[in-house]
This record gives C-alpha cells, sequence and structure tokens, in this order.
C-alpha cells in the first residue's frame, strides 16, 4: 500500500528495502543489480504501490511503448474484433495497448487527442463515429501519431481506414429482394453520425434501383443494443403489420428484432427475413443464425494498426486511406435452412456489385 505521505518515491522505497536510492534507481529502470537487491526492491515497490512512471519513461528513453484503442462502445463485438487484431499486430513488437471508451461523447474523444501531449502513450488508434470541425482542429495538432478508424475529409492529413457502409447495406437489400421481400424495413442506429448517414444512403439507393420509393415510415432509428433493436422492431411491427423483412445497422440490433418476431410468434424467415451487420458472433450464435454484413471489422483494426506502427517505426510519409470491402454472409434468417443457405451460393456471387456475398454455414 502506498505510504500516507503520497505516492512512493525512490526515497521511500530505498528506506522500505534497506538500500541506496542508487541502488533503487538502478532496478527501477532495468539496468541491474545483486539478485538480492533487485528482489528487495521489487518486494518494497510492491508493498508501497509504485507504479511506473510513463512519462518519466518516455522523457528519459523517448517511447512508453504504450499505444492506446478509443472506441465508442468497449461491449460492441464490433470493436472486439478490432481489438484483437490490433493487438495481434503491435504486442509481437512489444507495445502494450490501453483501451479508452468514450462513449461516443465528442468531447471525451477530443480529449483523449490532446492528450497526446502527456506522452502517456506512443500513439493513438481513434474510432469516432462522428467528425466534426472540432475533431479535425484537433487531429492537425496531434502531439503524436494518429490513426482514425472511420471516414475522413478527403484532404486530412491523417491516416484512416474506413468501411463502406453505404455498398454494404445496399448488398443486404438487394439480397432481401432476392429473396422476394418487397416491404423491407429498416432499423439504423444514430442517424446524425457518419456511419448512420451512410447506411441511409445505401439503403434508400437498393430500393430505387429496383424501382421501390423508399417509405420514411419504415426507418426507425435508435440507439445500439439488443433491447433497442426489440423495441424498435415492434414499433415498426405494430404500425406496418405488413412487412416481410428488416434490415438492422448492426447485429445486436437484429438479434433484438429476432426476439420481437418470436414475442409476436413470427417465423423467421417465413414471415420476417432479418439482416444483421458486423457479422459477429451474436450472427453466428443466433437462432436461428443471422444473415450479417461484414464490414471487416478485424481488417480495420489489422490495417489501423500496421499504419500506427509504420508511423511510429518508418518516420513521414505519405497518408494512406484505406477502404475495406463490405462482405455478406448468408445464413438461415433470410433463407431458411442450411440447405438453401448453400444453394444461394451462384445467385450470391452474380449479386456482389460492389462487395462480395460469402455463403457460410456456420
Amino acid at each position: 500500500m502506498t505510504t500516507s505521505g503520497g505516492p512512493p518515491t525512490v526515497e521511500t522505497i530505498a528506506a522500505r528495502a534497506g538500500v541506496s536510492i542508487a541502488s533503487v534507481s538502478r532496478v527501477l529502470n532495468g539496468h541491474g543489480a545483486r539478485p538480492n537487491t533487485v528482489r528487495r526492491v521489487e518486494q518494497a515497490a510492491a508493498e508501497l504501490g509504485y507504479v511506473p512512471n510513463g512519462v518519466a519513461r518516455s522523457l528519459k528513453g523517448g517511447r512508453t511503448r504504450q499505444l492506446t484503442f478509443a472506441m465508442p462502445d468497449v461491449g460492441n463485438p464490433a470493436y472486439v474484433s478490432m481489438v484483437r487484431q490490433i493487438q495481434a499486430v503491435t504486442k509481437p513488437l512489444g507495445y502494450r495497448l490501453l483501451l479508452h471508451s468514450t462513449d461516443a461523447v465528442a468531447e471525451d474523444e477530443l480529449d483523449v487527442v490532446r492528450s497526446l501531449a502527456d506522452r502517456t502513450s506512443d500513439g493513438l488508434i481513434l474510432c469516432p463515429i462522428r467528425v466534426t470541425d472540432a475533431h479535425l482542429e484537433v487531429l492537425a495538432r496531434a502531439a503524436l501519431p494518429v490513426v482514425v478508424i472511420g471516414s475522413l475529409p478527403d484532404a486530412t492529413a491523417v491516416d484512416s481506414v474506413r468501411a463502406d457502409s453505404v455498398s454494404g447495406t445496399a448488398l443486404a437489400v438487394r439480397h432481401l429482394m432476392e429473396c422476394g421481400r418487397r416491404r423491407i424495413a429498416f432499423i439504423n442506429g444514430p442517424a446524425d453520425t457518419v456511419p448512420g448517414r451512410n447506411r441511409r444512403i445505401g439503403y434508400e439507393t437498393a430500393l430505387r434501383e429496383a424501382g421501390i420509393t423508399p417509405d420514411p415510415a419504415l426507418t426507425v432509428t435508435t440507439d445500439f443494443g439488443i433491447e433497442a433493436g426489440a423495441r424498435a422492431a415492434h414499433r415498426l411491427l405494430d404500425a406496418h403489420p405488413g412487412i416481410d423483412s428488416v434490415f438492422c445497422a448492426n447485429d445486436q440490433l437484429a438479434l433484438g428484432a429476432a426476439h420481437a418476431a418470436h414475442d409476436r410468434d413470427l417465423r423467421i424467415p417465413d414471415d420476417l427475413a432479418v439482416v444483421g451487420m458486423d457479422d459477429s458472433e451474436l450472427a453466428r450464435a443466433g437462432h436461428p443464425a443471422l444473415t450479417s454484413v461484414d464490414l471487416g471489422s478485424a481488417e480495420r483494426g489489422r490495417l489501423a494498426a500496421e499504419m500506427l506502427v509504420a508511423r511510429l517505426e518508418g518516420g513521414d510519409h505519405e497518408v494512406r486511406c484505406e477502404t475495406v470491402a463490405p462482405r455478406l454472409v448468408v445464413r438461415e434468417s433470410t433463407t431458411g435452412t442450411r440447405a438453401a443457405t448453400g444453394s444461394r451460393t451462384a445467385a450470391g456471387q452474380a449479386r456482389a456489385g460492389a462487395g462480395t456475398v460469402a455463403v457460410s454455414a456456420s
């Protein structure tokens, strides 16, 4: 535990261990000492609650070997996939990954970029769902390298990797129409975000391509979450009992919509086809398993990590902006049995358009 006078210091650790201040300094900075001295210093440091100071290390050696990943929601499976891939790239290189949840609050996102000036981290991967002028201003002045997972204006001098939500949504809607559906409802996430706007564009574009005029009454916007998806689906089904399918902005919403259908004794997909987005573990574990659009969460995490490491290790180079193509993974929530799922391979490949279609038996 720490002393009553404040956080432990080299002096208090030396007094507790019964060694010199110089010996404590050598041990804590990894410069070596006699085994018995190392043991005593480490034991005293642990007892006093000593935590190494990342700022001090960075001032001495130039690096903390720590990176930060700031995301809107630590409970969203899409961000969990990103974390795994970011660690897969950075951990073998000796970096530790700090996770920061912003709860999609703009000021929190701005603060985490500003905090780079404290040099408690060597770089940042930021995943905002809104990009404002304030974001662009703070990013332009960032003290250390930043990579954004999301869409930025073309002239922004910041590395980024983005999903193609427009094409991904269009893939889902086209798939539902090829399954014979015409009354296609849409449960979107917050409409004032870049992904929310892009999903709406993809939804309306695909309908118009098929000669269907989008009905605003068939679109509901909500926060993300399983319960939110269930509430939104009940709203749609109460007001429009004739809808035959629903596309949801993520798998959490889709699972909620499936729960709502079950509550009403509607069969999936016979009475109501359901498509999600992200192709998360939730989609694969559903009963029935959910057809879902894979926006490449894992791939975006990997690319962002590689971009950040390249900035840290390789110095200056041209700004990179990568777009990950969407992929439709067809499962039972739109086609029924597993045999039926497999039979749609040729049709799926033919309609790929801007993305690709994968037929899954999982």
